[in-house]
């Protein structure tokens, strides 16, 4: 097929899914053309070496990628967020139509960032059937945030047409499903696709000497959260429950985030010296850290648009073979449990959580093992990177069908 893929992010930027799905497409035949930015992720800025311009075009066999200018604010507000969608979505409707005119099919891997750029595609290309990829539902009105701000409404009835209007979909997790079905969308065009890792980086390894002398000391238990530090994670909850256990559990907090200060500040207040902070780390370090440590934390708070959402932080740890604590709701804990790959509590309840670490470090290593060895054989059967383009491939060819059958 010839297969129109539309991403605002894409490598080099940290998109390894719309990147890697591009690839493994180009390499299974298909002729493959990407509508996508520059890359200014995650400063916003864009990337040293790169410019913005009109017609910035790279190809491969089988493989084009054009880029197109958008807005690169960098302060982070609603306002140059909202800019930087509206743009890209003007220069997506400037030069779509003639780059993907003859494609087969569309796959759009659908953030809100993208709904503008979608609608204005779908608008233009009507012929052409769609499959949206969704990673994130901005269905409602408020957003996660220490402010509880108003989201734009225009991006909420943006999203939701885009939704219904698309031939297919392919939701991030089962509860995702259940939200879209709830918001009208036809049964028979939504499908589960569990997103995938970054495989070439993140498999089993042994820690070096460096890695262990890094994260360890004393002997005592060590749990890992490696990712972000924000309003989603809801770490306070972690130290709290890591200061409960002084003296016996080690909690590792790796990265950094826009609620670093407050986690530190807590951390601080609470005298919890067993919480330790290290600085962002390039992923290709990350395997050899959670080789190091005993578990990988998985925090989401207890927010009804975060249970259908899995962090990409779990296929990481499931594929590294690192066992995991899981605070969270909906389908986190549900994979978690069903691949008996470790440990896990609800969201929010700090006591719980402290409980939890207790029991981790109760275990012996080899139980830890078999944890790890659990957790990859469920990543590699239902979240990998075989699995998941096998199951997008045969959706774009499904709609592709169905669409020229008419």
């Amino acid at each position: 097929m010839k297969i129109g893929i539309l991403s605002y992010h894409f490598p080099p930027e940290p998109a390894f899914i719309p990147g890697s799905l591009a690839q493994e497409l180009a390499a299974r035949g298909h002729e493959v053309r990407v509508l996508t930015g520059f890359p200014d992720y995650p400063g916003g800025h864009v990337y040293p070496g790169w410019r913005q311009r009109w017609g910035h075009l790279t190809r491969s066999e089988r493989l084009t990628v054009r880029r197109v200018p958008r807005y690169a604010g960098g302060d982070g507000s609603t306002g140059a967020r909202m800019a930087s969608h509206l743009s890209f979505a003007g220069s997506v409707a400037m030069v779509g139509r003639r780059y993907l005119a003859d494609v087969d099919v569309l796959y759009v891997f659908q953030f809100p960032a993208t709904t503008f750029a979608t609608a204005a595609l779908m608008r233009m290309l009507g012929r052409v059937p769609t499959v949206l990829h969704v990673q994130d539902l901005w269905l409602e009105e408020d957003v996660v945030g220490a402010q509880r701000q108003r989201r734009p409404g225009r991006t909420a009835s943006t999203m939701r047409r885009v939704l219904r209007e698309a031939d297919a979909l392919a939701v991030t997790a089962p509860s995702m499903r259940d939200m879209v079905l709830a918001d009208g969308v036809d049964a028979d065009r939504v499908r589960v696709v569990l997103n995938w890792t970054d495989e070439q980086i993140f498999q089993p390894v042994r820690p070096s000497r460096a890695a262990q002398g890094f994260v360890r000391r004393d002997g005592r238990c060590v749990v890992m959260h490696a990712g972000t530090i924000g309003v989603r994670q809801g770490l306070e909850t972690a130290v709290r429950a890591a200061a409960a256990l002084d003296g016996r559990t080690d909690l590792v907090l790796v990265g950094s985030g826009a609620e670093e200060r407050r986690v530190r500040g807590l951390a601080a207040e609470l005298r919890a010296e067993n919480v330790r902070f290290v600085e962002r780390r390039s992923p290709v370090d990350m395997p050899e850290l959670y080789a190091a440590a005993d578990y990988q934390l998985v925090m989401l708070r207890d927010l009804p648009e975060l249970r259908g959402t899995v962090p990409g932080k779990l296929q990481a740890a499931l594929a590294c073979a690192a066992p995991v604590i899981a605070s969270a709701g909906g389908d986190t804990v549900e994979l978690v449990e069903r691949a008996r790959a470790g440990l896990s509590c609800p969201p929010e309840d700090w006591a719980t959580l402290a409980d939890r670490f207790w029991l981790a470090s109760t275990i012996p290593a080899a139980a830890r093992s078999e944890m790890g060895r659990r957790g990859r054989e469920v990543y590699l059967r239902e979240m990998s990177l075989r699995a998941g383009v096998d199951r997008v491939e045969d959706l774009l060819n499904q709609v592709a069908l169905a669409r020229r059958s008419r």
